[in-house]
């Protein structure tokens, strides 16, 4: 307990200041006041409301600091107008709680210098426009919402990333629009579990948005939820959009096959240029006495049947063995400025009026501005002739062949697509169409050398070859040839 002579000074330092310092009740009752305040609102100022001595209000103001005071039990600034016999004067004061207990006595109410009040706000705004200038200038999308979804918070990488205008977002956007399906809730239900980083918090989750268009985004999201007195009042999530580290990604994976199947190219040809030297030699001869015995001798019907297939099948090996020397043998020696559509044209002009193409509809779309690439057009000529072969065998002879050419100026190269609408392939074809004596025909129709001996001569000019395809939507051919290659 506090002695007389402490109360007494107290009073008296309170009742000497020369600021106002006033105790409403809960009912807004003035119960005391120092001699500052009573001197300048009159006597009768004790027992009377505050907003009527002070404002002139007939009940206590909508915004009045007091109120907001008994409701939080906690202290605050208020800044109002006072009237005074001459002038209006700003009353610029601090407005705290006197607690017993449980109960809220009184509130008190003390008038601040304008300076002070003006400094802290300062600071304050300082602060938020900071904190606002941190969260805009984010390069992830931050996104807050309240619990009932309504967007709070939203900044310009959020609305580059959903396709959402900033004032559009925050004026009619619900947060639950931007998950496919039941997404949002899915969010929630880890947020509040505690297996993705604690309770309240969501770490590295992969998920898909989706933008105004339509569009599905995919991003790695990390979110928390907002507590005030240990109720959720909000969510707050950074979007990391992941379209470009997966399209890396996917180009990365891309040239680490291109890498392999050219080591896989390179040892093979070796390989292949020593088997076909051993196996020319027995083969002609196999064929020459084949065609003597058959010539100098007078044989039985089915003799000449049993040499007649072992003629077939030297000669079909001849041709393999033939097949593997031209793959052994992939070497640009005749390197010069060519014109692609001029050879593309060339290629289908030779072959359109084939059986096999004559129910095949053949579109060119040539890009008439393409410049001219350094190629060793035989070789160029032969993948044409091999690709576009292909095409129309998987097609059956109906169908539609669709050949493009495009110049990518920004990485000067010439793109060349060649599509058909065939059966398609599996997507474990796909990934062997390239390796030598992989086929898919049948047996004696095909020595699986063929792409083989493409991809190689792509490779060697320096360019590169994939292929896209799916069951029942056709198959297309991507060719990339660089003009930066001298001519030789």
């Amino acid at each position: 307990m506090r002695s007389e002579n402490e109360i007494d000074f107290l009073l008296k330092s309170i009742d000497q200041s020369d600021k106002i310092f006033f105790v409403v009740s809960p009912d807004f009752k003035i119960l005391a006041a120092n001699k500052q305040t009573i001197e300048k609102f009159n006597n009768d100022f004790i027992g009377r409301l505050c907003h009527e001595v002070i404002y002139d209000c007939i009940k206590e103001c909508d915004d009045c600091p007091a109120v907001k005071v008994i409701k939080t039990r906690k202290p605050t600034f208020g800044d109002k107008l006072v009237d005074n016999e001459n002038s209006k004067m700003p009353l610029c004061s601090y407005f705290y709680p006197i607690i017993s207990g449980e109960d809220i006595d009184a509130v008190a109410v003390i008038e601040l210098d304008r300076p002070l009040q003006e400094e802290t706000e300062e600071k304050f705004s300082r602060s938020n426009a900071f904190q606002r200038n941190l969260i805009m200038s984010s390069v992830d999308g931050v996104i807050a919402a309240d619990i009932k979804g309504k967007i709070i918070m939203f900044n310009d990488a959020a609305s580059e990333i959903s396709g959402t205008s900033i004032d559009e977002a925050l004026e009619t956007m619900d947060i639950r629009k931007l998950y496919p399906g039941d997404g949002a809730r899915e969010i929630m239900q880890k947020l509040r579990s505690d297996e993705y980083g604690g309770k309240g918090k969501l770490k590295s989750s992969k998920i898909d948005i989706i933008r105004k268009d339509g569009e599905k985004i995919p991003i790695n999201l990390n979110a928390s939820i907002v507590y005030e007195g240990g109720k959720e009042v909000a969510s707050i999530g950074f979007f990391h959009d992941m379209r470009e580290e997966l399209k890396m990604k996917s180009e990365l994976e891309k040239t680490q096959v291109q890498l392999l199947q050219a080591e896989k190219m390179s040892s093979l040809g070796k390989l292949s240029a020593g088997v076909a030297h051993q196996l020319n030699n027995p083969l002609g001869g196999i064929i020459l006495y084949t065609k003597l015995i058959l010539e100098d001798y007078d044989l039985d019907d089915l003799v000449k049947d049993d040499l007649n297939r072992i003629l077939h099948d030297a000669q079909r090996c001849r041709d393999t063995v033939k097949e593997l020397l031209e793959f052994a043998r992939q070497t640009s020696h005749n390197i010069k400025a060519q014109d692609i559509n001029e050879a593309i044209g060339r290629t289908l002009f030779l072959l359109e009026n084939q059986t096999l193409f004559q129910n095949i509809d053949i579109i060119k779309n040539f890009d008439k501005g393409l410049p001219k690439v350094p190629v060793d057009i035989q070789q160029i000529n032969h993948v044409l002739m091999n690709i576009i072969l292909n095409a129309a065998q998987a097609m059956d002879g109906d169908g539609k062949l669709e050949t493009e050419t495009v110049f990518d100026s920004r990485n000067e190269k010439v793109r060349i697509r060649i599509s058909d609408t065939g059966p398609g392939m599996t997507d474990i074809v796909l990934r062997q169409i390239f390796d030598p004596f992989f086929t898919t025909k049948e047996e004696g129709e095909g020595t699986g050398l063929g792409l083989s001996m493409v991809y190689g001569i792509i490779e060697d000019h320096g360019g590169s070859i994939t292929a896209d395809s799916k069951l029942g939507e056709g198959t297309s051919f991507v060719i990339e040839l660089p003009l930066n290659r001298k001519e030789e």
